[in-house]
């Protein structure tokens, strides 16, 4: 049997390692300190190695401008020592980063993995692409997820923190839902792809049409309004990336996954029916 090993116990560690049959791990084997890295890895032997280390900051990603040194060492150093230290001993990388290192929809087309990142609005996103940049050099693969969208409550689920907003935004972007995304690593880590690719549904969907939809299917009585992009900027302290990204490399593998309104909609059933029991 393939043996792998899950770095990091959040929201996106915990739902890989349990899907894929894999080990979790916490700070046990803490990735910047290398010795013990080293003899985990060497102890473990393991086929494959996720890393879901990450720091996003709490509440959000306004939490990083002003905690910079935990960001960088969480979202870059521990990302290279993982892949150098799997790069020696011919282990298989797999690395969760982000699509918010874009801003637009470049003129239609959608971001390619490989066109250059465009924002740099956060010093989350730039942790994020200083982290690409360097882990290009590693052989792995990297997946880029947005905003991700799960049916299962939890904190960092994008359903829960929507709920929590009175206002937001009517801007489209591109989304990930956590169970389409789980299938297509799956699928990636079968093939042992490398390079990087970006784990988002087809189409664009806005934040306040994911809440029209809540309000439709879980909750009715829930409220909310729409307010401008310019306003949001005005109270918080790092910039919001807002793109789409292209799935053709996705679409070359073909791997097609559900309409991004439907893909939602499924989601927000499931998550109905959790919260319900």
């Amino acid at each position: 049997m393939v043996k792998g090993i899950v770095f990091g116990k959040g929201f996106f560690g915990t739902r890989i390692a349990k899907e894929l049959g894999y080990e979790q791990i916490g700070y046990e084997a803490n990735p910047l300190e290398i010795e013990k890295l080293k003899n985990y890895l060497d102890l473990k032997k393991p086929d494959i190695v996720v890393n879901a280390v990450g720091k996003t900051g709490r509440p959000n990603i306004d939490w990083c401008e002003t905690h910079k040194e935990e960001t960088m060492l969480s979202n870059v150093s521990a990302a290279v020592s993982l892949a150098s230290e799997c790069s020696k001993r011919g282990i298989y990388f797999v690395h969760l980063s982000s699509g918010c290192i874009y801003e637009g929809n470049n003129n239609g087309r959608g971001f390619s993995e490989d066109d250059e990142p465009n924002f740099y609005g956060s010093f989350y996103s730039r942790s994020k692409v200083l982290a690409e940049k360097s882990l290009k050099e590693f052989p792995g693969l990297i997946l880029r997820i947005r905003m991700p969208i799960d049916y299962m409550p939890h904190p960092r689920n994008l359903i829960d923190k929507l709920k929590n907003y009175p206002r937001v935004i009517n801007v489209q972007n591109s989304i990930s839902v956590v169970p389409d995304m789980i299938e297509v690593i799956k699928l990636l880590v079968e093939k042992r792809r490398q390079g990087i690719y970006n784990l988002v549904n087809p189409g664009t969907i806005s934040v306040a049409e994911i809440m029209g939809m809540y309000q439709e299917t879980v909750d009715e009585n829930h409220k909310f309004e729409i307010f401008s992009l310019g306003e949001l900027e005005k109270l918080t302290n790092a910039k919001r990336s807002n793109c789409i990204l292209s799935i053709d490399k996705l679409k070359d593998e073909s791997i097609e996954l559900p309409e991004i309104h439907e893909a939602v909609e499924n989601c927000l059933l499931e998550y109905r029916r959790r919260i319900e029991k």
